[in-house]
């Protein structure tokens, strides 16, 4: 079970104070403050994957009408348009992996965290089931998506706790997408995949069209805690926002913030709708999505509040390589 970390008060630096301000409004006065200050155009910048269902929802549900005449979602394929994106400026409000916008703070690029979006939406999943958990995937070969990003860092840390040898122990191959690992399980060129939802969701189905039967073998989530002893959860992704934005448009993003956590509330409470929202823009079938999102964890934890589960995993995948989120932890600014 997914447990949500309780705030924590921290000192805050000059920066931190100036956008706590505007957050420090909550309520009917701050939404209405966003709306006399609407934007032409808002966009969002999202990967294709469970985080994006809840934007979807909130403009498809016109939940974000008040702070822009037109408000767009954009997807990123892969991890290298992310980071681009963002030190590009390109990409102002944007879901990335927590991990990646930790690093790009700590090098003094510009962007901050507004939320966390998921408590974990990973999985294993195979032909056969894995005896043992993830200590059974020895002597697999195991794929998975994108090189140098947050689940590689969690599979890293798990083999390392587990003693499985990269090339010995676990053969593990990387694909260029969640979708290329589903295709590689399915042709049987590998022997297990991990995967983000949807990806492993449409795995099961896209399994029982071709008459094979896919488990969901780990849940990662569960597989973490109870390797690391935490039970924070996995709070791989979350809304980032450059400074720049939020220098000018600090209302925006707290009502933004307030309108996400109703929207992910209600893709929670009706999967039906939320996927039918999302389906066309994140190319996938609507009873995959809608299958997926009991899966997927979706919340939208403000950052401050979420700061405890996401230190616990930036202690625990940077052991090896701090350089993976900067070389430190992220100061107090960080977390909005």
């Amino acid at each position: 079970m997914i447990h949500r970390p309780a705030s924590t008060r921290s000192p805050l630096g000059r920066r931190a104070f100036v956008a706590g301000t505007a957050w420090s409004l909550a309520a009917p006065g701050l939404i209405r403050s966003a709306a006399a200050r609407r934007l032409d155009e808002l966009v969002l910048f999202g990967p294709p994957a469970g985080p994006s269902i809840t934007l979807a929802h909130a403009i498809a549900s016109r939940r974000l009408a008040t702070l822009a005449d037109k408000v767009t979602l954009k997807l990123w394929r892969n991890p290298d348009e992310m980071r681009a994106g963002l030190t590009s400026r390109t990409m102002d409000v944007l879901i990335a992996p927590t991990p990646t916008v930790a690093n790009l703070y700590n090098r003094g690029l510009g962007v901050r965290l507004v939320n966390v979006m998921t408590d974990g939406l990973l999985y294993v999943v195979a032909p056969d089931p894995v005896p043992g958990g993830f200590p059974g995937l020895a002597g697999r070969r195991l794929a998975m998506p994108f090189r140098n990003d947050a689940p590689e860092f969690v599979l890293n840390r798990l083999m390392a706790i587990h003693r499985l040898i990269p090339g010995e122990t676990l053969t593990v191959e990387t694909t260029g997408s969640p979708i290329e690992a589903m295709q590689l399980l399915l042709a049987g060129r590998i022997d297990a995949a991990m995967v983000p939802e949807p990806a492993a969701t449409a795995a099961v189905f896209r399994g029982a069209l071709a008459g094979r039967t896919v488990h969901r073998a780990i849940d990662v989530q569960d597989a973490w805690a109870a390797a690391t002893g935490s039970r924070l959860g996995l709070p791989l992704a979350g809304l980032a926002v450059t400074d720049r934005f939020l220098a000018e448009n600090e209302a925006v993003i707290a009502a933004l913030q307030d309108m996400l956590a109703a929207a992910s509330a209600a893709v929670n409470a009706n999967p039906a709708r939320a996927a039918n929202d999302a389906a066309a823009v994140l190319g996938l079938p609507w009873p995959i999505l809608k299958d997926s999102i009991p899966y997927s964890n979706l919340v939208a934890t403000k950052a401050s509040a979420a700061r405890p589960a996401l230190e616990a995993l930036f202690t625990t995948i940077s052991q090896a390589d701090p350089a993976i989120i900067g070389g430190r932890l992220p100061d107090p600014s960080f977390y909005l």
